[in-house]
């Protein structure tokens, strides 16, 4: 009889450890196929449906719709059917224990990955990945499991054969290799497993996911106990050592108990006690508590990063805008196509950039502290879109080889798929900098924050009725204005006022730059 197969939430890419269920496509009792989707989930980046990778009956489905998954948590139970042919019970395992693994795969099956062959850890790390060619591959889009597509890569290679701590645990350090050079001998390994060591614990083995979650909550894992085999740090280690700090001013506070518990890993709990009370600084009634999550809580994060890395400065500059007014006009009067306005103002953007390309760059620094200014053969225009999920930053990959009509059409695709939550991680994470309409909303200028790891931001106003001086003469004319935000260490403001005045003098005069249209 075929064993009960539980499906992990995949990793979602971008770096993304949770996910927001959305709905269920799937029932108790249902009978589902390999690729069919079972379920939606909402990222910090996007909406997207999720895949199964197995076919069978759904014994269980892991969540309610609104609860918040973390990455590598069970997300579905399937039992193949063992009498629907060989597509029903792919890639089974004989040997596979009477209850599927449930832990998640990035803390204790990343970490077996490099145990000495024959010990228990590595039979179940090698069990997991036979599960997962059992699959299609597709468990998510641009994402899928080891057995999708061939065999997945190390990012690190060892230096000298396997040694272990107390018979377990490899304590052979790990050198810096090529991320995309050649597949290590034997590392059918995939990348969302691998894992590093905490320098100074030789024991102490830990996955990506572990390693952000300690160091975005402060917690020091040098000084930290690993309650695995070997002493491995769990990502339970981490939770109860940053609930840990929490749990004291319980003790003295009674009367504010529950808004000092995390709300990230008692949701339930936490939030009737958090709708009710009176506020102690104000002493007004509390009337709601809104979870920071989802896309909210990744602007903020990002917005937060900025400001505290980047030394920003600001100019900006009237522009008048009649002349490119009268060019789309006179153009809508010949039964063209006429793209939008943004579209235009982008074209004159990516011509600026070609005169400036300071400002296309990004500032990586090393783990030593050392700073690299990063450049870039292209430009990837990201165009702020406001959407009912949040403020979100698709971009059109290499907008400097696009015409106005080009640049109109792919802006208005992307802005339709970013309001329907299904532009995907690379249209959302590629930008190399950004151009942000906030005229749309009635304004007329805005220090905008530079979307990090870019250097700078273009704002652009609304287009209204001003006066004018033209040829020695007052005269009602279209002004907007135009608003630059950019990061002072890549350049001066020589530069970023030289790349304004470009932009300007191309919407003021558009016809000798818009000559491909």
């Amino acid at each position: 009889m075929s064993e009960t197969r539980v499906f992990l939430l995949p990793d979602l890419g971008e770096g993304l450890t949770e996910a927001e269920l959305v709905s269920w496509h799937v029932a108790v009792g249902d009978t589902i196929s390999v690729d069919q989707p079972i379920a939606e989930v909402e990222t910090a980046k996007s909406t997207v449906e999720v895949p199964s990778p197995y076919a069978g009956i759904v014994a269980e489905l892991h969540g309610q719709p609104g609860e918040t998954l973390d990455v590598g948590k069970p997300l579905i139970s399937v039992t193949p059917v063992s009498v629907g042919g060989p597509a029903a019970d792919a890639g089974a395992d004989a040997a596979a224990p009477a209850e599927p693994e449930t832990e998640p795969a990035e803390t204790e099956l990343g970490e077996a990955l490099d145990e000495p062959a024959g010990t228990p850890a590595q039979a179940e790390a090698e069990k997991y990945r036979e599960e997962e060619k059992a699959g299609s591959g597709n468990v998510l889009i641009g994402y899928g499991t080891p057995g999708g597509h061939g065999v997945a890569r190390r990012t690190r290679a060892r230096k000298a054969p396997a040694a272990t701590v107390s018979g377990s645990v490899s304590t052979l350090p790990l050198e810096d290799g090529a991320a995309d050079g050649g597949a290590a001998e034997g590392a059918d390994v995939d990348l969302s497993l691998l894992r590093t060591r905490v320098p100074g614990r030789l024991g102490a083995v830990i996955s990506p996911l572990v390693r952000r979650m300690a160091r975005e909550h402060g917690v020091d894992l040098g000084e930290l106990p690993g309650s695995g085999e070997g002493g491995l740090i769990m990502r339970r280690d981490v939770e109860a050592a940053i609930n840990t700090p929490v749990a004291e001013p319980v003790k003295t506070k009674p009367a504010e108990p529950q808004p000092a518990a995390s709300p990230v890993l008692e949701p339930a709990a936490a939030k009737p006690a958090e709708t009710q009370g009176t506020d102690a600084r104000t002493a007004l009634p509390i009337s709601s508590r809104t979870p920071v999550k989802g896309v909210r809580k990744a602007v903020a994060t990002n917005m937060a990063r900025s400001r505290s890395e980047i030394p920003e400065a600001t100019v900006w500059v009237d522009v008048d805008a009649t002349g490119l007014m009268e060019l789309r006009e006179g153009l809508k009067a010949g039964n063209d196509q006429v793209p939008g306005l943004l579209a235009f103002i982008a074209r004159f953007v990516t011509a600026g950039l070609k005169k400036y390309p300071e400002l296309n760059t990004r500032i990586e620094t090393a783990e030593d502290g050392s700073q690299e200014i990063v450049s870039f053969g292209g430009v990837n225009l990201g165009i702020a879109a406001q959407t009912d999920r949040g403020l979100v930053v698709p971009s059109v990959r290499a907008a400097e080889k696009l015409t106005a009509r080009e640049l109109d059409a792919e802006i208005r695709r992307l802005t339709d798929v970013a309001r329907q939550g299904k532009a995907t991680p690379t249209e959302l994470g590629s930008g190399t900098f950004t151009l942000n309409n906030y005229g749309v909303f009635g304004v007329d200028g805005s220090a905008a924050i530079i979307n990090h790891p870019e250097v700078a931001i273009l704002g652009v106003g609304r287009i209204i009725d001003k006066p004018w001086v033209v040829n020695g003469e007052l005269a009602v004319r279209k002004v907007t204005e135009l608003t630059l935000t950019f990061d002072h260490r890549v350049c001066d403001g020589g530069t970023a006022a030289g790349f304004l005045r470009c932009v300007a003098d191309a919407i003021e005069n558009p016809k000798a730059l818009l000559a491909d249209l």
